[in-house]
C-alpha cells in the first residue's frame, strides 16, 4: 500500500469497519478478446457495497481516474465507486486524528449557516412528524454525548403530544495501532428491550462513529430503533447508516454551534456557524 492507503485502511480498521483492498478489477478496454486496460479500486466495503478510490498519490492522475470512473459507471452501473479527492482525504484523516488537518489553524467564526429561528422551525417540524409516527407509544430518546444535548432538549420539549422518556450514551476511543477500538464509557440506564428507540444525534458525517452506538443499542432487543439527527453532512459519508429523521443537510464544511464544538468551545451559539480553518499545504508526493 502507498502511505496513504495505509492511513485509510487504520482509519477503517479503527471502526472496525470490514474492507477488501483491490479485491477486483474492471476491464474498460479490449483489442479483440485481448483486455489492453482495466480499473482497480483501492477498497471495497463488502457490508456498504461502495468501492473507493483514492487520488492522493500524484494529482496528475486525477484527470485520468475521473476518465476511468466514467467508463466504469457506463459499463458497469450497477457498481457504486466514489473518488477520495485530496481534500476529501486529508479532511476525513483530521477529523479522526490523522494527518496535517489536526494542526490546522482556526482562525475563528466564520459565516452562519442557519440562524436560530430555522433551527427552531425545523426542530418544530421534526416533532410534529415523531409525534405522528409514534402515536400511541412511548418512544426512548437517547442521546449521543456529547454533540446531541442542546437538540435533544429541544426536541424532546417541542414532542409535547407523547409520553417519552430519556438517556443518554456516550462512547471513547482507546488504545493504539491495530487494537485501536470504541468503548461505551457512559451506557444508558434505561432498559431498551422492547422499546422504542430514537439515536439522537447533533450531526452525522462518516457515519463511522453511529454504526457502533446502533450495534450497541440494537444488542439490547429494543423493538426498533431509529437516527434522528439535526444536521446530515452527507457528503462525507462512508458507511450507510439510516436517518429517519434529519435537519438540514448541509455542506462539508468544519461548523459548530447549537451543541457541536471545537476544543470544547462553541456549543452554547444559538445558530449553526462555518469556522475559518487555514489547511496547510499538502506535502508533494514524490
Amino acid at each position: 500500500m502507498h502511505p496513504s492507503e495505509q492511513e485509510f485502511a487504520k482509519l477503517l480498521d479503527y471502526y472496525n469497519v470490514p474492507y477488501l483492498y483491490e479485491p477486483r478489477s474492471f476491464p474498460l478496454r479490449w483489442e479483440g478478446n485481448r483486455v489492453v486496460e482495466m480499473f482497480s479500486p483501492d477498497f471495497y466495503l463488502p457490508e456498504q457495497d461502495q468501492y473507493f478510490e483514492l487520488t492522493t498519490m500524484k494529482q496528475s492522475l486525477v484527470t485520468q481516474k475521473n476518465r476511468k470512473l466514467r467508463h466504469v459507471r457506463e459499463l458497469y452501473p450497477e457498481i457504486n465507486v466514489q473518488l477520495l479527492y485530496r481534500r476529501d482525504y486529508v479532511r476525513l484523516l483530521g477529523k479522526y486524528g490523522y494527518g496535517p488537518l489536526t494542526d490546522a489553524e482556526v482562525k475563528g467564526l466564520g459565516h452562519v449557516l442557519f440562524t436560530q429561528e430555522q433551527i427552531q422551525a425545523r426542530v418544530g417540524e421534526l416533532a410534529r412528524q415523531i409525534e405522528q409516527d409514534y402515536a400511541g407509544q412511548t418512544p426512548v430518546f437517547v442521546g449521543v454525548l456529547r454533540g446531541a444535548f442542546v437538540f435533544m432538549a429541544d426536541l424532546i420539549r417541542e414532542v409535547s403530544a407523547l409520553a417519552v422518556e430519556t438517556d443518554f450514551i456516550s462512547v471513547s476511543r482507546y488504545g493504539g495501532g491495530q487494537d485501536r477500538r470504541v468503548e461505551v464509557i457512559r451506557d444508558v440506564d434505561v432498559d431498551l428491550a422492547g422499546q422504542h428507540v430514537i439515536l439522537v444525534e447533533g450531526i452525522v458525517d462518516t457515519g463511522m462513529s453511529l454504526r457502533p452506538i446502533m450495534q450497541h443499542v440494537q444488542a439490547k432487543r429494543p423493538a426498533s430503533v431509529e437516527v434522528c439527527a439535526m444536521f446530515d453532512k452527507r457528503a462525507r459519508r462512508v458507511v450507510d447508516v439510516p436517518l429517519r429523521y434529519a435537519g438540514f443537510e448541509i455542506p462539508d464544511e468544519f461548523v459548530v454551534g447549537y451543541g457541536l464544538d471545537h476544543d470544547e468551545r462553541y456549543r452554547n451559539l444559538p445558530y449553526l456557524s462555518t469556522m475559518s480553518v487555514v489547511e496547510p499545504k499538502p506535502v508533494p508526493q514524490r
